[in-house]
């Protein structure tokens, strides 16, 4: 069972590995919560025993692993945050109710989700995906391994007919690393809101980023992506 103290170390290391992409390590969490290194170190013994962070071996600090990740994300689904409307959501709200045709607002949205979270940005427009910003994704220093491209393309390939196959049902869905459905072993996760709308009541939009990423704030605009897409499509203003 995770203490409180583990989860707030737990939430700081992925926190901090997704700003500077380097492993987190004791000294850094120590300074942060005024403890020692020596108790920060025997924290993350276990929570590395546990399986949420893992050390690589180069390394003294620790990186999440997949499951660390999911019990993040977990923690911001059932705990959530009503964020303050910011700049980023008024640039997405702008841009998407600036289209006029309802594929130009979804490629808006999708290109804004590109700008404002670096990841690859991705929606279905009736019965093709839309993809933009492969440029971020193939950037990032995750994806400089071959293999790791290779995967990533095969996610691609066959993203399209597993939404259209599979048709998640919840308002967001987050799969994390090995929990995609096709190209496990790519490190990537998909963050995918669902959207009713002229082609379809089981359209989406999403992002596509490595596994080290800002769940909270991509979460929350893909969310509002969605959100505002469903509003402008659906009030009777577009046909």
């Amino acid at each position: 069972m995770i203490t409180d103290r583990q989860r707030t170390i737990l939430n700081a290391i992925v926190e901090q590995y997704a700003e500077v992409a380097s492993p987190v390590g004791s000294s850094l969490l120590a300074k942060a919560f005024k403890v020692s290194s020596a108790t920060i170190r025997s924290e993350m013994a276990e929570l590395e025993r546990m399986g949420y962070i893992t050390q690589p071996h180069t390394s003294a600090g620790r990186v999440p692993t997949d499951m660390g990740y999911r019990y993040y994300v977990n923690n911001l689904t059932d705990n959530p945050i009503e964020l303050p409307e910011g700049r980023a959501d008024r640039a997405l709200a702008s841009r998407v109710q600036q289209a006029g045709a309802p594929e130009q607002m979804i490629r808006n949205a999708v290109d804004t989700l590109v700008e404002l979270t670096r990841n690859l940005g991705l929606a279905t427009i009736g019965n093709q995906l839309y993809i933009s910003g492969l440029g971020n994704l193939f950037g990032q220093p995750e994806f400089i391994n071959g293999l790791h491209v290779q995967q990533v393309a095969k996610l691609l390939d066959n993203l399209e007919p597993w939404l259209r196959e599979a048709a998640p049902n919840e308002p967001l869905s987050v799969y994390i690393g090995q929990e995609n459905p096709i190209g496990r072993t790519a490190g990537c996760s998909l963050v995918i809101s669902r959207f009713r709308g002229p082609y379809s009541d089981r359209s989406y939009i999403g992002t596509l980023g490595p596994t080290r990423q800002s769940y909270r704030d991509v979460m929350n605009l893909v969310s509002r992506a969605g959100q505002e897409l469903e509003e402008l499509l659906l009030d009777g203003r577009i046909n």
